[in-house]
This record gives structure tokens, C-alpha cells and sequence, in this order.
């Protein structure tokens, strides 16, 4: 069984910072990649962005140059810093990781709870 569990969520203004962590932990063999969807209110999950082992990341255009996707191997930790945030990114943001949990198995998707996200104007 693998949990991955988000923190950092909550209310800013226009134009602050927030920083998402989401910590894997459980029956871990290895992680392939690792990234953030947000939902926001009434609209269906998107991608945010994702980041692969060897560091390679991808973003939504909607968030390039904004936001930064980080990960720290050791801990099975994935970061999401988000600044210049703007009203439109109010959402549910989730973690996503795509775990093998044996060393002769494929990866599966796992998701967070989600953490709210509230940016005010």
C-alpha cells in the first residue's frame, strides 16, 4: 500500500507565494514521475505539471514561468512553488506518482487527498 499525503495548501492574495509538498511513503520500490493536477471549482481535473526521476519537469502553459516543480528522490518528496498566483489558480490541487512496488512490477497511479488553494483578488 502506498499513501502519498500534501500539506502547504490555504489562502494568499493575488501576486503571493504557497508551497505544496507531498510526502510517498508505504511499499516503495521506486517512483517514476511525480506530479500536481488542480481542480477548481466546478471544472474538471487538470494538469498542472509532472517531473520525471532524471529531473526533467513539464508544465500546463497556464502555469510556466510561475510555477516550479521539484522532487527530492531520497525522501519520495515532491514540491510544487507557486508564485505571481492569480485568482484563476484556486483549486484542489492533488499529488500524483506513478509507483512500482516490487522490483519485477509496473507502475501504478496513486493520488493525495488534494489540499485547497484559495487566491483572493
Amino acid at each position: 500500500q502506498v499513501q502519498l499525503v500534501e500539506s502547504g495548501g490555504g489562502l494568499v492574495q493575488a501576486g503571493g507565494s504557497l508551497r505544496l509538498s507531498c510526502a510517498a511513503s508505504g511499499s516503495i520500490f521506486s517512483i517514476n514521475h511525480m506530479g500536481w493536477y488542480r481542480q477548481p471549482p466546478g471544472k474538471q481535473r487538470e494538469l498542472v505539471g509532472v517531473i520525471v526521476g532524471g529531473g526533467s519537469t513539464n508544465y500546463a502553459d497556464s502555469v510556466k514561468g510561475r510555477f516550479t516543480i521539484s522532487r527530492d528522490n531520497a525522501k519520495n518528496t515532491v514540491y510544487l512553488q507557486m508564485n505571481s498566483l492569480k485568482p484563476e489558480d484556486t483549486a484542489v490541487y492533488y499529488c500524483n506518482a506513478a509507483v512500482v512496488t516490487t522490483g519485477w512490477g509496473k507502475p501504478a497511479d496513486y493520488w493525495g487527498q488534494g489540499t485547497q488553494v484559495t487566491v483572493s483578488s
